[in-house]
């Protein structure tokens, strides 16, 4: 499976732009959140056009702890959402899927357009997380700020930004976070109620229940297409942590 890496090249993501637009204006404006904000697919999928229009920021709750998170829109974006969303339902979707229904578009179906971009300008990497890690790279490249990153997506420590957005970390901020005493207290949220043994049986578990059902006939493409969604994220973060020391 390729590895979903960041378009870093200006003229390949101005490409990828005007070929979403031309297929429909909704990708486009999808796309623009996305590396504009950092924010996810899916939250963004999720968005009624009174959720985001005229707004500066979004507040989205993220992982396991309902975490909040404020994500900014700049004013160019803020000016983008504004005119795409002018003389629209506010209660609509901001991004609806086939044009006679008022449904929020699939998070399967976007990964599919993405793709099919992707596929017809010859680039492998283009995936779910291709926006948020567009913008993540974006942003350290204009800022070298990987801890607001890092506290952004909720990452557990610097290293794990860095491998997300492509980048060699620099050792002295991976190492400059990675204290004993973060380390003593994760060992003792693990062993708390037996959370980190119960945590790991439900995700071998989940996966096993997938595997059971791959080959079942009535699968439909959805079910293919969230099963490669979720083995793209599963394989970074595998790599993530078999190469974290």
């Amino acid at each position: 499976m390729n590895w979903v890496a960041p378009i870093k090249d200006e003229n390949t993501l101005n490409e990828f732009r005007e070929k979403l637009k031309q297929l429909d204006n909704k990708y486009y404006i999808m796309f623009e959140i996305g590396i504009g904000t950092g924010l996810q697919l899916q939250e963004i999928l999720k968005f009624k056009n009174k959720d985001i229009t005229n707004k500066d920021s979004i507040t989205v709750k993220i992982g396991t702890r309902n975490n909040k998170r404020v994500f900014k829109i700049p004013a160019e974006l803020k000016q983008i959402i504004s005119d795409y969303t002018r003389d629209k339902d506010p209660d609509g979707f901001l991004i609806t899927g086939h044009a006679s229904s008022s449904a929020a578009l699939s998070r399967e179906q976007a990964y599919r357009v993405f793709k099919s971009v992707g596929h017809s300008m010859g680039i492998s990497s283009i995936g779910a997380q291709t926006m948020r890690k567009t913008f993540a790279w974006r942003y350290y490249k204009e800022t070298g700020d990987i801890y607001y990153l890092q506290e952004l997506f909720n990452h557990a420590s610097p290293s794990i930004t860095y491998r997300y957005i492509g980048e060699k970390p620099n050792v002295s901020v991976v190492l400059k976070k990675m204290t004993p005493e973060e380390n003593e207290r994760s060992r003792y949220m693990l062993y708390l109620n037996n959370s980190g043994k119960d945590r790991l049986d439900n995700v071998i578990t989940d996966l096993k229940d997938i595997l059971d059902k791959f080959d079942n006939p009535a699968n439909n493409d959805s079910f293919y297409g969230k099963v490669d969604c979720l083995l793209e994220e599963l394989e970074v973060l595998m790599s993530t942590y078999k190469n974290t020391k």
